[in-house]
């Protein structure tokens, strides 16, 4: 195929969202003293933690809850598990930790080369995100990736979240593409494969940790650097 445009993923797929979010739990661990609080072991703390935020997320994604909902309830679930019922320090800690989370700027291995490279062979690149807009925005200044991208489509913009088709409809309008020219490149079966499918668009599916797929994409890999063998 002879794509001209590419549609990334930013969260797990290009920007290491778990260990950047990780970072950011652990500054605020230490901003709020929850160790005074009773929760000693922070690796397990983030662990719940990253039990529902996933959960929450899926809700969020299904329509089932608002973006406000799961800022805040997904630390306030958190600190229940330790027996803190605390509304107003969830809410709290839930504005530092997006203040916090944007100004990390882990990437996955081989981002920045595998970006000048797909720039330098001409493609026209653009991300699609169900990511908080402001946060996204920060989240690409910050990581020095911002050069790379031509659009960037978000689930606010487009009044609409991946997998459904109205934003890679959508994504292709403001970026002036077609679906023959196009291929999605995500981590997230459910959101980025399962979307492409949606609309008819090719897609790659980034495995970074080796699931076993449940969706067929068009291609997959489990390195970024496998990106040169198909683009």
């Amino acid at each position: 195929m002879s794509y001209k445009h590419l549609f990334f993923d930013l969260d797990h797929t290009i920007w290491d969202f778990e260990m950047n979010s990780k970072d950011t739990l652990w500054d605020l661990h230490q901003q709020f003293g929850l160790a005074e609080k009773g929760i000693n072991d922070f690796d397990a703390f983030y662990d719940q933690y990253s039990v529902h935020n996933h959960r929450l997320w899926d809700r969020y994604t299904k329509g089932f809850i608002k973006q406000e909902e799961l800022r805040w309830k997904r630390i306030y679930l958190s600190l229940l598990d330790y027996k803190i019922a605390d509304e107003q320090l969830s809410k709290a800690m839930s504005v530092e930790y997006l203040d916090i989370l944007p100004n990390k700027t882990n990437l996955f291995p081989y981002t920045i080369e595998i970006l000048a490279y797909l720039k330098a062979k001409g493609y026209q690149m653009h991300l699609i995100t169900n990511g908080f807009e402001s946060v996204q925005f920060k989240k690409i200044q910050n990581s020095k990736i911002d050069q790379f991208f031509k659009e960037v489509i978000t689930s606010e913009a487009s009044n609409s979240l991946k997998p459904h088709k109205e934003i890679f409809e959508y994504a292709l309008e403001k970026s002036n593409a077609t679906l023959a020219e196009s291929i999605m490149i995500g981590d997230n079966e459910a959101a980025d494969i399962q979307g492409a499918i949606n609309i008819g668009m090719d897609s790659i599916f980034v495995n970074h940790i080796n699931v076993v797929p449940t969706v067929q994409a068009t291609y997959t890999i489990t390195h970024l650097k496998q990106l040169e063998e198909i683009l």
